[in-house]
């Protein structure tokens, strides 16, 4: 079961000016110059039509729903484009997290990975899990598990879609948990894996510490409440000023029209079960990236999973004046930067 549309978005960085434009030195500090300045300094806008597909695939009963974006539509002959494939995190579906719009406020600029990734030349995948989006709700927990069966279930339409055995994956908060723990699972189907915004033990964690005092509820209930303010605290929980208030607004209007809750799951899984995974299991290459005063995680802590990776192509990347919300920040093109120089880095010539 699929659909298709086409879209002309007018409020993307063209490829080459996202390219060229893009470097960590264009970095603003919203606090003191506001949207306009900060605008002011990142890549240019061009008109630009994306080819867009809409699939459904079923893990049992329940209904999944995938996106996908490239730039031109595939082409019988054509060589396959490389797969990247958007993991969204708790609290936010596939369209909120990757795909945002700002349509009150044409000024916010780009807050799209999906048009972004497409940019730069990829085939672009994301999901809503289930319990998420226009993916089935039900009596389920939709926890790390779930998700990585939910993965499980899209990949060999992917396949089948795209020609490619092995994608990039890009994972948010317990969308990079999710990664991992797929990862581990299927190494034949992945290439190089983002960890963004993660927590590995959760040792010394501000954020995991005040959620853990909900444990009780996140254990009896399978749905917890996820309104209008929750949404906006995202924006400022670590540190206020790294985002942009309008842009909170659009990421509730957008996600609330799936309903004001959300699975537990994922809440419970990191409050109570850390670590999910073993780092020294997670064979892919790895970038793990995190903001500067991001709360999920101490960077110790991050550091210490990052020293047990078995692959020697890792990267570490703190994006400094950036929290929790990677590429939901004023400063989002730093990291569609350093993601980018990852997913293309070229292999070694030379063997030692």
């Amino acid at each position: 079961m699929e659909s298709k549309n086409e879209t002309n978005h007018q409020d993307g960085p063209s490829r080459r000016s996202v390219l060229s434009g893009i470097t960590v030195a264009a970095a603003a500090t919203a606090m003191s110059v506001g949207p306009s300045a900060v605008n002011a300094q990142l890549p240019k806008f061009a008109p630009v039509t994306y080819w867009n597909k809409e699939y459904v695939v079923m893990k049992g009963d329940v209904k999944l729903q995938l996106y996908r974006r490239r730039l031109t539509a595939p082409a019988a002959g054509q060589a396959p484009l490389p797969v990247v494939f958007l993991i969204h995190g708790s609290s936010m579906g596939a369209l909120p997290a990757w795909d945002l719009q700002v349509p009150k406020h044409p000024d916010a600029g780009e807050y799209s990975m999906m048009n972004v990734m497409a940019r730069y030349g990829y085939d672009v995948w994301a999901i809503d899990f289930e319990g998420y989006g226009a993916s089935s709700r039900t009596k389920g927990w939709s926890d790390i598990k779930s998700g990585v069966a939910d993965i499980e279930t899209a990949v060999p339409l992917i396949a089948r879609e795209t020609g490619q055995q092995k994608f990039h994956f890009i994972g948010s908060s317990s969308g990079a948990l999710r990664v991992a723990a797929f990862g581990i699972k299927n190494p034949n189907r992945v290439d190089r894996a983002v960890l963004g915004a993660m927590t590995y033990t959760g040792k010394g964690s501000p954020t995991l510490e005040d959620r853990a005092k909900d444990l009780a509820f996140f254990q009896a209930n399978n749905t917890r409440p996820r309104p209008r303010s929750m949404l906006a605290s995202i924006f400022t929980r670590d540190k206020p000023g790294t985002g942009d208030p309008r842009v909170a607004e659009a990421l509730a209007d957008m996600e609330l029209k799936y309903g004001d809750s959300v699975p537990t799951g994922t809440y419970l899984d990191m409050t109570s079960k850390l670590p999910l995974f073993e780092a020294k299991d997670l064979k892919c290459a790895v970038l793990v990236i995190r903001g500067e005063f991001d709360g999920i995680a101490t960077e110790a802590d991050l550091l210490d999973m990052y020293s047990q990776l078995p692959n020697p192509d890792r990267q570490f990347v703190t994006l400094s004046q950036t929290a929790h919300n990677l590429g939901l920040s004023w400063n989002r093109h730093t990291f569609w930067h350093a993601v980018n120089a990852f997913l293309s880095m070229p292999k070694p010539i030379v063997s030692v």
